[in-house]
């Protein structure tokens, strides 16, 4: 197609951060409709970024036939319904992260574009490890930590310290389903650099704030997800794994990722400087690792769904399967702390 055009439903925060300037950065693609939640807020977005049509419900715009792709940038509640109805209406998705509210729904969302798989499917994926992506995967193929013992996961911090602070969206379980804190997000960045998912889960859970105003209402409203969370993983061959979540830590540890084998660590500090270390085991210490021009990543969803459109490149980050694969890893995580009993992968 010469010109493809765009419809979006919830054009919030990172759609004006990276969708919208993306999407508006490839040749001949045109954002031709937005819905949001509230109809002022749709005039809004329409006025500010210059978008001709707006729809009242997002039905109508999945279905108008001058839109050939859909950008789902609503919160997770409605992640699946729209999805699977743009896909069986013809349109191209590209669904905001965290894929759905549990893995039934990202199962879902798998089938139908099984059914429809003429059709470009796209997660945006953890904006997290990109950078040295390439080199984190070279390092590993030449054997640079002989056989791989432990992984460790951490993202701590404090932004839900305060028992003031107004509850935010993510914290509504009837919006964001079994996602927890930055859980999803990382085990994606992780599986990139793993062959196999994990086997097993053991999970502890706390909410330490449970009840919350609502910004929107003023209404005093129940927390339903996690403001800590810790993991253990059995991977397979003997991994272990060590997940550390929380948002009520002062001075915690920050969001890294390592990996620990029998001749040596790659450490990967994600945030607040995205920066990779490593060290052989005879080395005294880490070293940080260069990242050469020719190999540093970056963020480039928006051209990757549309160069998939137009056939001239696929999806790398991230595929409607792998989305799932975390979507599982996030329910065995609340199965288990829920139950307070080891949880075994696959999931049925």
């Amino acid at each position: 197609m010469s010109t493809i055009r765009i419809g979006i439903v919830g054009l919030g925060a990172n759609c004006r951060l990276r969708h919208v300037p993306g999407l508006r950065e490839c040749e001949d693609v045109e954002i031709v409709g937005v819905c949001n939640r509230r109809p002022e807020s749709t005039a809004a977005a329409a006025l500010a970024w210059g978008i001709p049509k707006t729809f009242a419900q997002w039905e109508d715009l999945v279905a108008d036939p001058e839109v050939d792709a859909v950008v789902v940038g609503t919160w997770p509640y409605l992640h699946c319904p729209i999805t699977v109805a743009a896909l069986q209406a013809g349109k191209h998705v590209l669904c905001e992260a965290r894929m759905a509210m549990n893995l039934a729904e990202a199962r879902e969302m798998v089938e139908a574009s099984r059914q429809n798989a003429h059709l470009v499917t796209q997660i945006v994926p953890s904006p997290f490890g990109l950078r040295a992506h390439q080199v984190v995967l070279a390092m590993l193929a030449d054997g640079y930590l002989g056989q791989l013992r432990e992984v460790v996961i951490l993202a701590t911090d404090a932004g839900l310290s305060d028992a003031h602070t107004p509850m935010h969206w993510r914290q509504s379980a009837e919006l964001s389903g079994l996602n927890m804190l930055t859980l999803g997000i990382l085990h994606e960045t992780l599986i990139r650099w793993l062959p196999e998912d994990p086997t097993a889960v053991f999970a502890d859970a706390a909410i330490f704030t449970r009840q919350r105003t609502d910004p929107t209402s003023g209404a005093v409203r129940r927390v339903g997800t996690p403001d800590s969370v810790h993991v253990l993983a059995q991977y397979p061959g003997g991994v272990r794994a060590i997940y550390h979540f929380s948002g009520v830590l002062h001075h915690g540890p920050t969001m890294q990722i390592h990996l620990y084998g029998s001749e040596g660590t790659i450490r990967y500090e994600l945030a607040p400087h995205d920066r990779l270390l490593a060290g052989r085991a005879s080395d005294e210490q880490l070293h940080e690792v260069p990242i050469p021009a020719g190999q540093t990543g970056g963020w480039r969803v928006e051209r990757e769904f549309i160069d998939a459109i137009r056939g001239e490149g696929k999806i790398h980050f991230t595929d409607f399967v792998t989305g799932a694969r975390y979507m599982e890893f996030t329910e065995a995580v609340a199965r288990s702390a829920q139950s307070g009993q080891v949880v075994s992968l696959p999931l049925d």
